[in-house]
């Protein structure tokens, strides 16, 4: 049975740096010694995403605009972790109130995944939002063009099975979100 090690890092070559992508141009070597070159790295802000369910039972969900796939996209809350942030909790609290004016009674961690651990060094952070009410005096963050809608669980559950959350990230949200509401589907 193989052993496994990390490669050995040769070079390393800064392409991009700024607030939203740090990207890389690396050379390794291998553990039988030969060369990956090149081999890109892409590092982005870790992000935070929720299942956030009023206290009426409704799910918060959001239409955006995606310029990647240039779609109109329905998906969780959720958006970067800032630097600011003094907690992941802190960070998706932010998020929820900023994109969707909500404030929750409970915020439940749910775990990270890797969008691409190939590549990618950034983690999305899951979390169960439960009990949320609108904040009248809530400060929407305009700089993204969100619709808010609160659906009903029995449409939202349609929603993910029919697979209209593209986001797979916030697909594997919902997953754990379902789990731990023991609620999963088939």
């Amino acid at each position: 049975m193989t052993q496994i090690k990390k490669w050995k890092l040769i070079q390393s070559e800064q392409l991009i740096k700024d607030q939203w992508a740090d990207v890389r141009k690396n050379s390794y070597q291998k553990n039988d010694g030969s060369i990956i070159e090149p081999f890109y790295i892409y590092g982005f802000p870790d992000y935070a995403t929720a299942v956030a369910i009023t206290k009426t039972g409704t799910v918060i969900v959001e239409k955006i605009y995606r310029a990647g796939l240039d779609t109109i996209a329905l998906e969780l809350p959720g958006g970067c972790v800032d630097t600011t942030d003094t907690s992941l909790s802190h960070a998706i609290e932010r998020e929820l109130l900023e994109e969707t004016g909500y404030r929750f009674d409970q915020i439940e961690y749910l775990g990270k995944i890797s969008p691409n651990p190939t590549t990618n060094t950034n983690v999305m952070h899951m979390f169960l939002a439960k009990g949320g009410v609108l904040d009248p005096n809530a400060v929407r963050d305009t700089s993204e063009e969100v619709e808010v809608i609160e659906m009903e669980w029995d449409d939202f559950i349609t929603a993910f099975k029919t697979q209209a959350f593209i986001q797979s990230m916030q697909t594997c949200t919902i997953l754990y979100a379902l789990m731990r509401l023991n609620k999963l589907i088939v």
